[in-house]
């Protein structure tokens, strides 16, 4: 019988990609996301394609009770979550104190509450089972500060810790958790931070990786039962070099990059 994934902010970008690479794999599918309408039109072509059930879901997960109500529908439907993957998330790129306050607030709602609320519902039953694979989509901004996304690469700062530590208490549960760090990205997301910044509207092309690469990375990092997987050469050498290098001179760099990229 076949697995089911269930993949939230699976109607773009590295959410979609992940959702072609599991449906590749045999993977059935719960697709959740805020667009019924694109969720449709992809659940219908994967299945197509391959094969597999793909069920659609929407939600807004920044909702109260909204991960409860989505667990509580996959108890209904007797749909036992194999994999869970976290995807939805959201970026905002500018100056903290030029963001209204409500903007930080849904950046936490989506990128913390949400995925800490998913977490809470769909990791028990996994443990019951003694089988079950988690993985959440953090960032390379996690390991490091990074002026001008300081709530964004804040945010993913807690999602990396937050998978290194449920690591260590899920050993020998059967249950894995993944955090996949990706780099600069091309996805929609990308294109309207963009749009409202002359900085990122001249980033070279060799620095930004595609969803489809991230998204195979992402797999096999899960599959593997890794906990960290950072894909593409370029962003695992600048996260080894972060990680190694004293976090003052870090936040001065990133700073000075910062403020220079302003003038």
């Amino acid at each position: 019988m076949a697995e089911t994934a269930l993949i939230t902010g699976a109607s773009s970008g590295i959410g979609e990609a992940l959702a072609r690479r599991f449906a590749g794999a045999g993977f059935n599918l719960v697709l959740v996301a805020r667009s019924a309408d694109k969720l449709k039109a992809l659940a219908v072509e994967l299945a197509q394609a391959y094969g597999i059930q793909a069920k659609v879901h929407p939600a807004d997960l920044t909702q109260p009770g909204a991960a409860e109500k989505l667990a509580a529908a996959m108890k209904r439907s007797r749909r036992h979550i194999d994999v869970l993957v976290n995807n939805a998330g959201v970026l905002e790129h500018g100056e903290f104190t030029a963001m209204q306050a409500s903007r930080h607030r849904e950046l936490i709602d989506l990128n913390v509450t949400s995925l800490s609320e998913m977490l809470a519902q769909f990791l028990p039953p996994m443990q019951a089972r003694g089988a079950g694979r988690v993985l959440n989509v953090a960032s390379i901004a996690a390991f490091q500060p990074i002026p001008m996304l300081a709530t964004y690469a804040a945010t993913k700062a807690y999602v990396l810790s937050l998978t290194e530590s449920l690591s260590e208490e899920l050993k020998g549960s059967g249950v894995t958790i993944t955090a996949l760090c990706p780099g600069i990205t091309a996805t929609s997301m990308l294109d309207k931070a963009q749009a409202g910044s002359s900085e990122l509207e001249t980033l070279p092309g060799f620095v930004i990786g595609t969803a489809e690469a991230v998204a195979d990375e992402g797999y096999e990092a899960c599959m593997a039962g890794e906990v960290i997987r950072v894909p593409g050469k370029l962003n695992l050498a600048a996260t080894l070099a972060g990680r190694s290098t004293p976090r003052w001179l870090v936040r001065r760099v990133t700073g000075a990059v910062s403020r220079r990229l302003k003038r």
